[in-house]
């Protein structure tokens, strides 16, 4: 979480909203850790990583419709047996769950 502070702090002073996703739980295999962050900004810029590039552009469309909904956060979950989850390439077998907010919701 720390290597995305600085680019929370450079979009809030622009008065960016930001949405940021949190790794909650790996059943399985996993590329992150919980407790793996990311951020984006109401731009879609991206800090950090949640999977090591597998789930990313998916948690991008997730985060952009919370802050473009002014949504509450919200749970997600990809998985190898889930289609989308394969879809958009999580193959390494395990269980994601993410947790994504949007800040000052």
């Amino acid at each position: 979480m720390r290597e995305i502070l600085d680019d929370i702090d450079r979009w809030r002073s622009d008065g960016k909203k930001v949405a940021v996703a949190r790794v909650v739980k790996i059943e399985g295999s996993g590329p992150r850790d919980p407790g793996a962050a990311m951020a984006v900004n109401e731009d879609g810029e991206v800090a950090g990583s949640v999977s090591g590039g597998c789930v990313e552009g998916a948690v991008v469309s997730e985060a952009l419709a919370i802050i473009g909904e002014n949504a509450p956060g919200r749970m997600v979950t990809f998985g190898y047996s889930d289609d989308e989850a394969f879809a958009v390439g999580l193959t390494c077998g395990g269980i994601i769950r993410l947790y994504i907010e949007q800040l000052d919701w």
